[in-house]
């Protein structure tokens, strides 16, 4: 029955040409075609279930977004969960600015070209506690500097974790590869929920268990790297 299942929901991923995509190297420089469009394109990297990013798709319209992740049952419950955001506020039985992926983020560089990205999402990502580890974390400068390389002029990083030993790495990280952060917030939601930024499933369940949430945003490209310097000299 288990192998039943699981060759069932592989076939159904198959069919979803439109949403789901096994082979994203051959779409490497080619994502706008996917898309049919040019518009900007925002990926969360281990999205989960799908939450985070089918909300963001159905909030944004005019960006492209997708969700990576490497296991067909993620990939499964995320094109539901996408398919019924779509549905319900806008009618629409398609879902036009969402790709799943299956694919790990190891071999970014081989997906997309360089400065095809605007924008990546690192949700509460793997802590990876034991120090022998810590070339896994998705936050080590290994991973920042394929994140550099496929990010565009104005492209950042934006960051959320609920493990406070992570999140200090993670400031190292950042501040060893010589990028600029801010939005620095030790807990995010200490004030009430943050209405302007959607939830993931962890994220609500730590909230709900009192737990504060780190965040951060990096800025990478040029233009918003100087467009962040010029904002923090006229606030000196």
């Amino acid at each position: 029955m288990r192998l039943r299942g699981r060759k069932s929901m592989k076939e159904d991923l198959e069919r979803q040409t439109d949403l789901i995509v096994f082979e994203p190297r051959k779409l490497k420089g080619r994502w706008n075609e996917f898309f049919d469009n040019d518009r900007p394109i925002h990926i969360e990297c281990g999205m989960g279930k799908g939450q985070f990013i089918s909300r963001w798709s159905v909030n944004n319209p005019d960006i492209n977004y997708i969700g990576m992740d490497m296991y067909d049952e993620l990939l499964s419950r995320a094109s539901e969960k996408a398919r019924a955001f779509w549905k319900k506020e806008r009618n629409s039985e398609v879902v036009p600015n969402l790709a799943l992926v299956r694919g790990n983020v190891e071999f970014l560089e081989e997906m997309f070209e360089e400065g095809e990205l605007e924008r990546i999402y690192l949700n509460f990502s793997d802590p990876w506690p034991k120090s022998k580890h810590g070339k896994r974390r998705l936050t080590h400068p290994r991973f920042l500097m394929k994140y550099k390389q496929a990010l565009n002029e104005v492209g950042e990083i934006h960051f959320k974790t609920d493990s406070l030993s992570l999140f200090e790495f993670s400031l190292n990280s950042f501040s060893d590869v010589e990028l600029q952060m801010r939005n620095i917030s030790l807990d995010l939601h200490r004030s009430g929920i943050r209405e302007d930024l959607v939830l993931t499933e962890y994220e609500a369940k730590f909230i709900g268990q009192g737990k504060p949430i780190y965040r951060l945003e990096a800025v990478i490209g040029d233009k918003v790297r100087e467009e962040h310097r010029r904002r923090v000299a006229d606030e000196l």
